[in-house]
């Protein structure tokens, strides 16, 4: 197993002043990785809007915590098996987060992901199981209480997939896509949404065992769900 926490750390504190940004940029090849990551602080990168870090061995592990505005998160993932959370405290964050992201590698096959954020004016994109199925995918999706004006689209492709969003806060958009690999057991969305405004797009399609698991609450949502077999 590869473990660079102390790497990262040591990265951290040479360039932790109010003046820099913290710049991490991780290519990764091997069996397995370990990656835990805190940055706190704003303008911070792992990985930037031209360059992904990337991981591609057989099991990933990232738990990433950003405290701060203005913070990046770009990371493609390819393996077997992705596990991780990212925490997000602050405003005007952009996370994109790719698991198997070539046709060369294996398949993002197992996966448990979870992204929490606390803040105003975040983009969070997800692509999960993008050219082969995502089979049991976990995905949970949380906006805790006064996150307002968030975009979120979460796109996942596998067989019995459960995708959790809940969001409280005003003037969220959500862009939701399951896509392929239905029956048995697949497709499952749950949502749950509190605040005053949402704009939420939702597609599942078959053949058969679309379920979805809606609720929500406040003023002017403005919902679309279409299923298909």
């Amino acid at each position: 197993m590869k473990k660079i926490t102390t790497y990262i750390m040591f990265v951290m504190f040479m360039v932790t002043t109010p003046l820099f940004a913290n710049d991490i940029y991780v290519t990764q090849s091997g069996a397995s990785l370990t990656l835990d990551v805190l940055q706190d602080g704003e303008n911070n990168t792992i990985g930037n809007s031209t360059t992904a870090s990337a991981s591609t061995g057989a099991t990933t592990s990232l738990n990433i915590d950003q405290v701060g505005d203005s913070n990046v998160i770009k990371y493609q993932i390819n393996g077997a098996t992705y596990t991780g959370v990212i925490n997000l405290q602050g405003s005007s964050n952009d996370v994109d987060l790719n698991c198997d992201s070539t046709n060369g590698n294996s398949s993002c096959g197992s996966v448990n992901a979870v992204v929490n954020f606390t803040g105003n004016s975040n983009d969070i994109d997800l692509d999960i199981g993008e050219t082969s199925a995502a089979t049991g995918a976990d995905v949970d999706i949380v906006g805790n209480s006064g996150s307002d004006s968030n975009v979120v689209a979460a796109t996942v492709d596998g067989t019995s997939v459960v995708l959790t969003i809940t969001v409280n806060g005003d003037t969220n958009n959500y862009l939701l896509d399951i896509d392929g690999n239905g029956d048995v057991n697949g497709h499952t969305l749950i949502h749950t949404h509190t605040g005053g405004i949402a704009d939420v797009d939702i597609t599942q399609s078959g053949v058969n065992d679309n379920m979805i698991n809606l609720t929500t609450s406040g003023d002017n949502a403005n919902i679309d769900i279409i299923q298909r077999d």
